[in-house]
């Protein structure tokens, strides 16, 4: 965890009643002094540790059928490539096919003609190890993958993350609720209800880097750069003497 970002809205002051919900049923809680809600979130910052990329083929021929087996024979070098590269095979999942006839258009004349049919299979990859992401992009280039986009890199490991944002949104929702409280003429406040959810993004989009061409090991470079998991924390507290 490098560093933290935090994000306050304040949603009412009011008075006497809050609903708590529970796995059944929800349950009333009385408050005799005036209500502040607080919506808190809170990211924590840190290296990822996956990365997805999206790899296919788009094949061009006069019929479906030999569009889809001169696809199918793309595709198996593509997947055949990924294996090579130690990635297992429940980290390759299919993410799209299609099948779509193709025409050219005169603008002048309005008339189309039939060009073929376009088939596109393309499939999600996990990579785990994130020091031969470039090493990956190069190597499915040269296996005949031609649609590619990514890596889109994740923390998958992030129940420490979560925890920390957690905490750090907790204490700040508290520490505000305390300080409305003393605004208001009250000493303190009760927790009466709490919610939370978590979103995962990164930081700045990854870079690709090619190292000049007469380097002897020149090939696509990627930079993970760092990804935040961020808690957004809804706290109701009642205010008390």
């Amino acid at each position: 965890m490098i560093r933290s970002m935090p994000l306050f809205a304040l949603a009412a002051l009011c008075t006497p009643v809050a609903l708590v919900p529970a796995q059944a049923a929800e349950i009333q809680v009385q408050a005799q002094g005036p209500v502040v809600e607080l919506t808190v979130s809170e990211t924590v910052y840190g290296e990822p540790d996956v990365a997805q990329i999206g790899a296919g083929v788009t094949t061009r021929a006069a019929s479906a059928q030999e569009a889809v087996r001169e696809n199918a024979r793309a595709m198996a070098r593509v997947t055949a490539q990924l294996r090579e590269l130690g990635i297992a095979a429940r980290d390759i999942q299919t993410a799209n096919f299609s099948l779509n006839p193709q025409y050219d258009y005169d603008r002048e004349g309005g008339t189309r003609t039939f060009v073929g049919y376009d088939v596109t299979n393309q499939v999600q990859v996990k990579l785990r190890d994130l020091d031969r992401a470039g090493e990956a992009l190069d190597a499915l280039v040269a296996a005949g993958a031609n649609n590619i986009y990514g890596p889109n890199f994740m923390l998958e490991a992030d129940e420490a993350a979560r925890r920390e944002a957690r905490s750090r949104a907790f204490a700040s929702g508290q520490d505000m609720a305390r300080e409305y409280a003393r605004m208001a003429g009250y000493s303190d406040v009760r927790l009466l209800e709490i919610s939370e959810s978590f979103q995962s993004h990164g930081g700045p989009r990854p870079m690709a880097m090619r190292q000049s061409a007469e380097s002897a090991d020149a090939g696509t470079r990627i930079a993970p750069g760092e990804v935040g998991t961020a808690a957004t924390v809804t706290l109701t507290f009642e205010m008390t003497r």
